[in-house]
């Protein structure tokens, strides 16, 4: 837990080329935490591909990090305050793009990949900061809507996005193929398309 020392800025600022393996090892924290809910993500086994695909937002201005006493924010981004101490390190991070599909849609969607505040520093505004930056950076690019999953079970996450305004839009639903003999009412509207948007 951080000390109780004055409250520093957190600075919500672009991620560095030279973040991206302090920001690996917080993705591996994030999906160990996301297999108490279900994720079939193994952790540590994706820490590389994580770290190549951070980089990819990085390098596409899709990588903003919370860093406690930063090295100066960019203009226009959202500040938070935490209880902590003044260094240059990161506190949480998200990753986000502008969705790029085959099918031609009405609307530009954001897409938000990851989002993750360390525990000693959450329920401070943090998480609400980045979101914020996030939302605002891909408005600046056209889009019209962002869109995010969460674990269906995960409800702090779930209550926390909507108390940020979000609101379900389309639900994933699964069953494990071992449980086929109970395969329920047939008569009922098979119409689906995953590219319906």
């Amino acid at each position: 837990m951080p000390p109780s020392n004055p409250r520093p800025t957190i600075d919500i600022e672009p991620a560095a080329r030279g973040d991206l393996d302090a920001l690996a090892d917080m993705w591996v924290r994030l999906a160990r935490d996301q297999r108490t809910y279900g994720s079939a993500i193994r952790a540590d086994a994706n820490r590389e591909t994580m770290r190549e695909t951070l980089a990819a937002h990085q390098v596409n201005d899709g990588l903003l990090v919370a860093r406690l006493g930063g090295r100066g924010a960019r203009a226009g981004t959202a500040t938070a305050t935490a209880t902590g101490t003044e260094t240059d390190s990161i506190v949480g991070f998200v990753s986000f793009s502008i969705e790029r599909g085959s099918l031609d849609l009405d609307t530009t969607r954001g897409l938000l990949s990851n989002i993750y505040v360390d525990p000693a520093y959450r329920d401070r505004g943090i998480g609400a900061a980045l979101l914020e930056a996030a939302e605002d950076a891909l408005a600046e690019r056209g889009a019209d809507v962002m869109l995010l999953e969460v674990m269906a079970d995960n409800e702090a996450a779930r209550r926390f996005y909507r108390r940020q305004g979000y609101d379900s839009f389309r639900v994933t639903m699964g069953r494990p193929l071992e449980e086929r003999d109970d395969r329920g009412d047939r008569s009922e509207n098979d119409t689906h398309s995953k590219e319906d948007g």
